[in-house]
This record gives structure tokens, C-alpha cells and sequence, in this order.
């Protein structure tokens, strides 16, 4: 296999936490250690997007205090908070950068599989180990699916990645993954591989084997530092109680949550622009020609600025909260048709979370004048950023979607079960 970047070996293991700082007892005092550790991450945002420095270290803290415990129930040594509050959470990290919600999505879809996870051995063993501080990455999408995912026309397309089994009876994985967020960063992948009957499963496998290769080649114009690249597989063994996800209600709602999680990150992000933008305007020592004052702090049309990118931001809120509520709802009901009318509504917030940040990250540079578009000043990071996650799960889909939903009662069928059996509740 010839690999065109040149190979970035995954980072050492952070050092083992002392005694009195290992993981939090209470969620009181695991948001204490989080807030404080985003705090960190927020200082130091706009240098490492210009630098391209990973945040290795405050990743792995934020493992420590207790960040990835979040959903994991109580039964298993985790603080099992309601999803609105994971995705207030998750808006947060968003603010503070907007590369760790997304290395963590891979960790948190995890984790909401194995709420739902029907294999009791599957369930504690993964869950207990998320509990003690272990750390999820993702590996699903291949580049060598993509024509045969047109061609098939499921959004997905056949897995060259596979399992073979060995004499012994150890399954071992190979192939080649792209779009692998958050592996670089983890103790475990979830993997999604060849079935060996046309279809996909996911695998457990362990993040730091030898036979695992993390490639720092993501070239996207934003969320530089998500390790969002090429992750290649050598005959790397799937874990004991290895597979996940197998039955369809252990997936049911996904569509909704991954694309949340995106939303909570944009939130961020328009609640970064607004901030960052105020501080632009008050450090400004003039104006414009044409301004009615050479105050910034005092201009009405730049005030105006600030103003819209407020509306925006909690218009965004707003929808956010509202997607987060019903698929909430959802998993109360547990009925396919309220996991349907939650996809509708979150691909709605999705169209209108989108509109808002990208124009008030467009916006934000009327505040400044041109000095705002220098790189020092970062402000340009947040509309990259923003694009780049308003790519996934494209929303130009999503109207047609949820117009013939509404029209037609024609419900969108889940991509990460089309095609399986499971029992299905109405």
C-alpha cells in the first residue's frame, strides 16, 4: 500500500494523572475540572489553528475529569446526564474550540450505542471502561466506497475493510479508513467493517497497536486539529465483547444525534463570534471615513453588527435546544415514528443553525474593517470551521427531506440501519 503523506506516528499516552486529581466523584465536581480545562483549550484556540498544534494534553484531561463519563449510566460509574445537558456541554467545548466537540463526536455516538447496547457482556464491559476514563475514536468512512456507494445509491456503499479470522480463532482487522476523527486521540476505535454478507458491523479494536497507523493528512479548510485524516489497519485485533451495535435499537436515533452534536458545535462557534467580535470592536481606535463617530464602541452600524451576530446566535440556540428536546423525547417513546419526527426536526435545526452561524461569521468582519482579516487575529478560524462542519451530512438534502415528510408522510429511512432487521415499534 503507498501512502501519500508522510506517516505521523499516534501520540504517546498522556502520563497517568496523580492520585488526588484521577477521575471526579460527583458531576458538581467534574464540571468544575471540565470548565476549567476548556478554559485553557479557549486561550489558546486561534494559535493552534494557525499553528497546527494538536491538543493532545488537554484532550486527555479532559478524558480525566470526567468529560467522556457524561452519558454513561450510573450503574456503570457514570453521572447519565439527560441529553439536553450533554449538548449544553458539548456547546461549550464548541466555544472554547471547536476541534475538541468534534474529536469527542466519535466518543459520545459510542457511547449512545452502548446506552442502548441489547448484549448485557457488550454493555459493562464498554461502558465500565468509558467510566474509568477510556477514550472512544471513529473509523467509518472509506474513500475506495465512494463510487460504489453511487452506484449503490445507500449513502454507504460496500466496506473494504474486513475481519479475518485466524486458526486460533482471534479476529484481526484490515484496511484503510478516512475521515477518522478523534482516533488519534483515543484509546479505542470504533470501527466499521465488512460483514462478510454485503453489509457493515462495527468493531472494537484498540487505538495504540502496532498494526494501527494514524496519517496526519486532513486537509480540510477548517477543524484542522481534529485528526480527522487516514487511519490504516493491519491484522489489529477486535477486543473481547468486541462487536457493537449489532441490533437496530442500539441505533435507533443516531442520524438525530451525530448531526446534534455538529449543532452544539456550531452553537459554539456563533457564540465565539459574538465574543470575539465585541472584543475587535472595543479595541478599535477609529472607525471609518464614513462613520458618524471615530468611537467603535459608539458607531450604530457597527453596534448594528453586534446586535444581528447576538440574534443569530441565540437563533441558533434556540433550534438546537428545540432538535435536543425532541430526540430526547424520542428515546422516551422508543417508537421508530418519534425517532423519525426527531431526524425531521433536527435536519430543520440543522438548516437553520447553519444559515445563522455562517452569516454571523461572514458578518462578524464588518464589525473590524480590515484589520480583522488579519491571521493574528483568528476571526476568519470560525467561519472555516463552520463551513467545513456545515459540509457533513449535507444539508442541501435536507429540505426535500423534510418537505416530502411533511406532504407525503414519507419518513427518511436511517442510514446506520436501512436494510436490517430489528423489531420496530409504532
Amino acid at each position: 500500500m503507498t501512502i501519500a503523506h508522510p506517516h505521523t506516528p499516534a501520540p504517546a499516552p498522556a502520563p497517568a494523572p496523580a492520585a488526588d486529581a484521577g477521575q471526579p466523584a460527583t458531576l458538581d465536581e467534574a464540571l468544575v475540572r471540565i470548565r476549567l480545562i476548556l478554559a485553557e483549550l479557549a486561550e489558546g484556540a486561534g494559535e493552534r489553528d494557525l499553528s497546527g498544534e494538536h491538543p493532545y494534553e488537554l484532550v486527555q484531561r479532559l478524558a480525566d475529569a470526567g468529560f467522556g463519563r457524561l452519558r454513561v449510566p450510573r450503574e456503570f460509574g457514570g453521572f447519565d446526564v439527560d441529553l439536553p445537558t450533554l449538548v449544553g456541554l458539548l456547546a461549550e467545548a464548541g466555544e472554547a474550540d471547536s476541534n475538541v466537540t468534534q474529536i469527542w463526536r466519535g466518543h459520545f455516538t459510542t457511547t449512545e450505542i452502548l446506552r442502548r447496547e441489547a448484549d448485557p457482556d457488550v454493555r459493562r464491559t464498554w461502558l465500565a471502561k468509558v467510566a474509568e476514563g477510556a477514550v472512544f475514536g471513529n473509523a467509518q468512512s472509506e474513500p475506495s466506497a465512494q463510487v460504489a456507494a453511487l452506484e449503490s445509491g445507500d449513502g454507504w456503499g460496500p466496506l473494504t475493510t474486513t475481519v479475518r479470522h485466524t486458526e486460533t480463532g482471534e479476529r484481526l482487522v484490515s484496511g484503510s479508513k478516512f475521515y477518522s476523527t478523534g482516533a488519534r486521540f483515543a484509546d479505542y476505535i470504533r470501527a466499521a467493517v465488512s460483514d462478510g454478507e454485503g453489509g457493515r458491523t462495527f468493531v472494537v479494536i484498540p487505538a495504540r497497536h502496532p498494526g494501527v497507523v494514524h496519517i496526519d493528512d486532513w486537509d480540510g479548510i477548517g477543524q484542522r486539529q481534529t485528526g480527522s485524516g487516514t487511519t490504516i489497519f493491519n491484522d489489529v485485533p477486535v477486543e473481547d465483547h468486541g462487536e457493537v451495535g449489532r441490533e437496530v435499537e442500539a441505533l435507533r436515533g443516531l442520524d438525530s444525534f451525530v448531526q446534534i452534536v455538529h449543532l452544539a458545535n456550531l452553537v459554539g462557534i456563533a457564540r465565539s463570534v459574538v465574543a470575539e467580535t465585541i472584543d475587535v470592536v472595543r479595541a478599535r481606535t477609529r472607525t471609518s471615513r464614513h462613520a458618524l463617530t471615530q468611537d467603535a464602541t459608539a458607531d450604530p452600524d457597527v453596534l448594528a453588527v453586534i446586535g444581528d451576530l447576538h440574534v443569530r446566535r441565540r437563533t441558533a440556540e434556540a433550534l438546537l435546544a428545540h432538535a435536543a428536546a425532541q430526540l430526547e423525547a424520542a428515546y422516551a417513546s422508543g417508537t421508530e415514528d418519534a425517532y423519525v419526527d426527531a431526524y425531521v426536526e433536527t435536519s430543520a435545526a440543522q438548516r437553520g443553525v447553519i444559515e445563522a452561524v455562517l452569516d454571523a461569521a461572514t458578518r462578524a468582519f464588518d464589525a473590524g474593517g480590515s484589520s480583522t482579516a488579519r491571521a493574528g487575529v483568528h476571526l476568519d478560524r470560525h467561519w472555516r470551521n463552520a463551513r467545513t462542519l456545515a459540509s457533513h451530512n449535507p444539508v442541501v438534502y435536507k429540505p426535500r427531506v423534510i418537505g416530502d415528510y411533511l406532504v407525503n408522510a414519507h419518513g427518511p429511512v436511517s442510514g446506520y440501519y436501512a436494510g436490517r432487521t430489528g423489531r420496530t415499534q409504532s
